[in-house]
């Protein structure tokens, strides 16, 4: 049952080295024609799955901070109509921290955003210029403060594990991070993916990526830190006070039901996967043809939504309930979780296991993409 709602908003306000949409930079939007293809999107998702009422709504995408608020109120006035809200509804919005786009968000609140997740990413010049970010460090920490003082719930998310980094930089940084009392911390480690950016530059030695062994004693000194501050780790990169852990996110996390909309967008309802048209063009000539956005929609086996799910929920600290999710797919704990390695791993001290519930400890999040490749049967995976 669809509990949570995605819009992607695919325009970007100017090329950017991580936005996948980069061909799609816009100097003018057709606002009305976006409305209601947005709109017709939304209604033919409502119809082909209901469920509701909706915990969640999350503007994505490219700089979802610069939609018109009118846009932003239409679209959560229909999907209030179509799903229901309950009671306490968060409803997200992604955003670069740019004085530009936080010249918008007093209209973003008044049009029903209570939550703002902004990719402040560093608070330093020189690491924002290495990662390529269009904000300096002025600019995002007022947009930090405009967002605090306008909106209930706000999260941010800082790279850490940087080439040349210390602990003794890490632990200073953070906790000026943790010093904004924000109640929603995202911290990643900075992560060499094939065919980025960061890859070339590697391969020409214009830096040399940190060790492995330092970069886990960093993920050691985070928990530490945020732990200490009363945001303790919910996922193996967030860190949240008891009660404001990301909504939308768990949706994903815990392998539950979600639509989304817009450019590019995907969805998990009723044993589906949706993908729509990833070309802003092409979806909305899709919406013209067909009344949606869709260019596939596929099955999934039963094999194939447990191993998602044990991916998925393997990556919080509460874990999963392994009964309970082998009695949703129609399989057997084994077929979902070693026993045999997972017994193993559970004395090593990486594994937990309470009653049904299975989990990944904190020395064990570190290795967690080898653990997961451990425990989750192979044949399992290959569904």
């Amino acid at each position: 049952m669809v509990r949570a709602l995605y819009i992607h908003w695919p325009f970007c306000l100017a090329k950017c080295p991580y936005c996948d949409f980069n061909s799609h930079v816009r100097d003018r939007v057709d606002t009305d024609r976006w409305r209601e293809a947005l709109l017709a999107d939304m209604r033919f998702e409502h119809a082909a799955c209901g469920g509701g009422p909706l915990e969640s709504v999350f503007f994505g995408g490219g700089t979802p901070s610069l939609m018109p608020p009118a846009l932003v109120a239409t679209l959560l006035t229909e999907a209030e109509r179509l799903w229901g809200f309950t009671d306490g509804i968060e409803i997200t919005l992604e955003g670069n921290p740019s004085s530009v786009e936080a010249a918008n968000y007093a209209d973003l609140a008044a049009a029903g955003v209570n939550r703002v997740s902004l990719g402040l990413q560093a608070m330093d010049d020189a690491t924002l210029r290495f990662l390529g970010r269009l904000h300096d460090a002025r600019e995002g920490l007022e947009a930090l403060a405009t967002a605090q003082r306008l909106f209930a719930r706000v999260s941010f998310d800082l790279i850490y594990a940087r080439p040349g980094q210390t602990p003794e930089d890490w632990r200073a940084e953070l906790a000026r991070a943790l010093g904004f009392g924000t109640s929603h911390l995202s911290l990643y480690q900075l992560t060499i993916e094939p065919g980025t950016r960061f890859a070339t530059m590697v391969r020409q030695r214009q830096f040399v990526p940190l060790d492995d062994d330092l970069a886990a004693d960093l993920f050691t000194l985070t928990r530490e830190l945020t732990e200490k501050a009363g945001l303790p780790a919910y996922e193996v990169s967030n860190h949240a006070r008891p009660g404001e852990e990301s909504r939308h996110n768990l949706t994903y996390w815990r392998y539950q039901d979600y639509s989304g909309i817009g450019p590019g967008a995907h969805g998990r309802r009723g044993g589906a996967a949706t993908v729509r048209h990833r070309k802003p063009e092409n979806w909305l000539e899709s919406i013209d043809c067909h009344g949606h956005g869709i260019v596939e929609t596929r099955a999934l086996g039963s094999r194939e939504q447990a191993a998602e799910a044990m991916l998925m929920g393997l990556r919080l600290g509460e874990g999963i309930d392994l009964t309970a999710l082998a009695k949703r797919f129609s399989l057997s704990p084994a077929e979902l979780c070693d026993p045999v390695r997972f017994a193993f791993y559970r004395e090593q001290g990486l594994c937990w296991q309470q009653s049904t519930r299975i989990g990944v400890t904190g020395a064990g999040m570190p290795l967690l993409d080898g653990l997961l490749g451990e425990l989750v049967p192979e044949g399992l995976v290959a569904a």
